[in-house]
């Protein structure tokens, strides 16, 4: 090989090694921030874009939407309970140039925020709240970290409270208030029970007393429910108000009530 076809074979392959960090290619996802000589000069993508060598520069970035996984961290509740949480982020970023621009890296930068953010807005709870409203506690440390980090570009999308690690001792505790809570709640329906009885048959009560026919009705229904237990022997009062109608009813008007002189001797007025 001569000296003449060494040297054109070497331009041939700079001129692919040019044409080839000239030429990049950048799917549907990916953006390539460009910078002329240091300095910001567009966002280009997807698809074939071109680049001057050693004049301009890229950086890709990925736009799908990135599931990053907060470590678990140790908090204290507003009622002075230490538990462990972790959670998991949803973000994807939204403006390219910001996101490499604003901020070194922007995956450890959100990271550390979603870490402080979820120590800050779980130590303003009870651990029933951490518990009970794990939704209402999302929307929180969403809208906190969307708020911050939409100066990097960035989009949160949601944020997911996964576990609350609680010592044994406490969750024996919580045992023991949720059975107490169910015993007082028990008692509190048993005595409300109780009062609306009470009123029922306050209220009863005071209509029979009203109206005595009423009264007597009441009391031969009684005899009638006690009649229908096959007792042998069965004892009751007679209401001086039913003896009275049965006087005036045989025309004997107002009369003394008779004696009632029982088995074992003696006399006994009704």
């Amino acid at each position: 090989m001569t000296i003449d076809a060494i040297a054109i074979l070497v331009v041939v392959l700079v001129v692919l090694a040019l044409l080839g960090s000239a030429l990049k290619i950048t799917r549907e996802y990916q953006r390539a921030v460009v910078f002329t000589l240091g300095r910001f000069s567009g966002v280009k993508g997807p698809g074939l874009i071109v680049v001057i060598p050693f004049v301009q520069q890229t950086v890709i970035t990925d736009l799908r939407t990135i599931t990053l996984d907060v470590p678990s961290q140790d908090v204290i509740s507003k009622d002075n309970v230490s538990v462990k949480v972790n959670a998991v982020i949803y973000f994807r970023v939204v403006d390219p140039d910001r996101a490499i621009i604003q901020v070194e890296n922007f995956m450890v930068a959100t990271s550390q925020l979603a870490q402080t953010t979820l120590r800050s807005v779980l130590g303003k709870h009870d651990l029933d709240e951490m518990l009970s409203e794990r939704d209402k506690l999302n929307s929180d440390i969403q809208a906190i970290l969307d708020a911050q980090t939409d100066a990097w570009g960035i989009k949160v999308a949601n944020v997911e409270i996964k576990h609350v690690d609680i010592d044994e001792s406490m969750v024996r505790a919580i045992a023991r208030q949720a059975e107490a809570e169910r015993i007082r709640r028990a008692r509190i329906i048993g005595a409300e029970g109780e009062r609306q009885a009470a009123e029922e048959l306050t209220r009863a009560a005071r209509m029979l007393g009203e109206v005595p026919e009423a009264m007597q009705l009441r009391f031969l229904s009684t005899l009638q429910d006690i009649a229908g237990e096959q007792n042998s022997t069965i004892v009751f009062p007679v209401p001086i108000d039913i003896l009275r109608g049965l006087m005036k009813a045989a025309g004997e008007g107002e009369t003394p009530l008779p004696t009632i002189r029982p088995a074992s001797g003696g006399t006994r007025e009704a």
